[in-house]
């Protein structure tokens, strides 16, 4: 039984982008501006610390470069909201998104310090040039006031050159793949696949989807054969030994397990909603406390409580439509998840795969999902399935385009945009993956090459029109130019856009950049035998 799994948004506005004028004012009025240093966490070998900058100049501080000097033996390993270089022991940090600090207010840069022997703080700290301590900056500028643009936005052939550089510390950056129970019935895709196609090794979890939502409850969906049932003899099974017919637990469930003994690092989640399953949350969202509790007795049964180590919620979408619509309110998603934390405690990972939406006013503001932020380990951000043949007539468009570009058909609907838009919310960057689609989305009835043609209809496909896997569409319809950080092809009549390996590198430079948690992908089947894919993410992490 196939369970689609769309993420279709809805038309929006857009929002004009502002050009700001700079003009020069002192930055050592009435106070001046300061700089201090704080420590978090340390581990031995390596400590995080963070720089705050107070404005209390009595004007806007429109830039800011810290510089400080380090002890022997210590450098930075990584570093998130600012940009950096270092000479020996001398690092120099200029502000990269953050360079505009009210009167009054605060910007900060954090960063990762590895060291050997006794840990020492910085020293020798500047700001601007001047001491770090309060009216010691140097003149500085202000905006003036906002003038709209006069220029359309062009389209950019890389990810966007912000040189932030953020691994969240310490544990190393997240490769979340999605494993469909459906897989082993008409595409022939079993956990043992995962294992000897290489991709287990490079891979840090894995979403086992999906578990349904149903009378306010988390159940098992209605294919237990598959789940747990299925028995699998010796070739077919991970490690080669065969199920037998009175084990209490077989089908995907025990090759998990099995999977798991081979790699101990790797992770298993327990993945609930999607696209078909998602309609029951709403009424979850009615008891949180006893929907949570659902949960934790299916998850923690006896008989597989040792596979899962988290749960993963995939509501699509709180607060807004998506295959059915959901009114349950702006607090409920929030509501949600904190239940699920408070019942399943600290050790337990508990994430959630969200809405990419970055226009003005659509699904990514009418839900909560920064008071969530707390609750959750990360949120997986859906990043694909921006455009397609649901628009029979085009125009064609990426469907996972990382940047913006002139002519996009809904202003909003782009990869960086959803990521900005939650980190201006407030969510912690290290808490966002970026979505990868292992396929492509087409259109038949095309003669333009280039993005932005018209068509007739969706491209045939596999299973389904205007989808198919890469597997199929790197043989088939082999790329022949990239737009906006992806890659599209053109053959025949047909248009595919679709991620390679060379631009899957290209957004696993864009999430260390932005100091993403890692990246994840939709699903384990369409990669080839060899994880051609599931490597150039894994490559593109380390």
């Amino acid at each position: 039984m196939s369970r689609k799994r769309w993420h279709l948004l809805g038309l929006f506005t857009a929002v004009g982008a502002l050009a700001v004028g700079l003009v020069t004012v002192p930055a050592s009025a009435a106070g001046g501006v300061s700089a201090n240093f704080s420590k978090g966490s340390d581990w031995g070998s390596g400590y995080e610390g963070k720089y705050t900058i107070n404005n209390g100049s009595g004007s806007t501080l429109a830039a800011w470069t810290v510089e400080f000097d380090l002890p022997s033996g210590a450098k930075i390993a990584s570093l998130w909201d600012g940009s950096y270089t270092a000479a020996g022991q001398h690092v120099t940090v200029k502000n990269s998104w953050n360079g505009n600090v009210g009167n009054g207010s605060t910007a900060s840069f954090g960063f990762n310090v590895s060291y050997s022997g006794t840990y020492s703080a910085p020293a020798n700290c500047k700001l601007n040039g001047g001491s770090c301590d309060a009216g010691g900056g140097t003149p500085t500028t202000t905006p003036t006031t906002p003038t709209q643009p006069t220029t359309t936005p062009t389209t950019p052939t890389t990810p966007p050159t912000t040189t932030t550089t953020t691994p969240p510390p310490p544990g190393g950056l997240k490769n979340v793949g999605y494993f469909v129970q459906w897989g082993v019935y008409g595409r022939n895709y079993h956990v043992k696949n995962i294992e000897t196609s290489g991709s287990a090794s490079k891979l840090t979890h894995i979403n086992y989807s999906f578990g349904n939502v149903t009378n306010g409850s988390c159940t098992a969906n209605d294919d237990p054969y598959a789940d747990y049932q299925k028995t699998y003899d010796a070739a077919g099974s991970v490690d080669g030994v065969a199920d037998t017919w009175d084990q209490p637990v077989a089908g995907n469930f025990n090759q998990l397990r099995k999977l798991k003994k081979l790699h101990p690092g790797l992770k298993i989640i327990w993945s609930f909603g999607g696209w078909t399953y998602s309609g029951g949350f709403g009424q979850a969202a009615q008891n949180p406390a006893a929907f949570a509790q659902s949960c934790y007795n299916l998850l923690k049964d006896p008989r597989w409580a040792d596979i899962w180590d988290g749960i993963d919620i995939d509501w699509e979408y709180p607060n807004a439509c998506g295959l059915s619509c959901d009114s349950s309110g702006a607090n409920s998603y929030k509501n949600l998840l904190s239940a699920l934390r408070s019942k399943f405690g600290s050790s337990f990972l508990v994430t959630s795969a969200i809405s990419a939406d970055g226009s003005n006013g659509g699904k990514l503001d009418v839900a909560d999902y920064a008071g969530a932020a707390p609750y959750v380990d990360w949120f997986n951000v859906m990043t694909y399935d921006y455009f397609g043949a649901w628009a029979p007539q085009g125009p064609t468009a990426p469907h996972s385009p990382l940047t913006n570009f002139t002519g996009i058909p809904t202003p909003g609907f782009y990869s960086d945009a959803a990521i900005q838009k939650l980190k201006s919310k407030g969510v912690p960057s290290s808490k966002l993956l970026l979505g990868i689609g292992f396929y492509g989305r087409g259109w038949t009835g095309v003669t333009q090459s280039t993005p932005g043609g018209t068509a007739t209809g969706p491209a045939p496909g596999t299973y389904e029109q205007g989808i198919e896997d890469y597997k199929v569409l790197k043989n088939t319809c082999p790329s022949t130019g990239t737009f906006a950080g992806t890659a599209y092809a053109k053959c025949g009549s047909n248009w595919w856009s679709y991620d390679t390996p060379a631009t899957i590198g290209g957004k696993m430079s864009y999430a260390k950049q932005q100091g993403l948690g890692g990246a994840f992908f939709w699903e384990l089947t369409g990669d080839t035998t060899g994880g051609e894919l599931i490597t150039a993410m894994k490559n593109g992490l380390s």
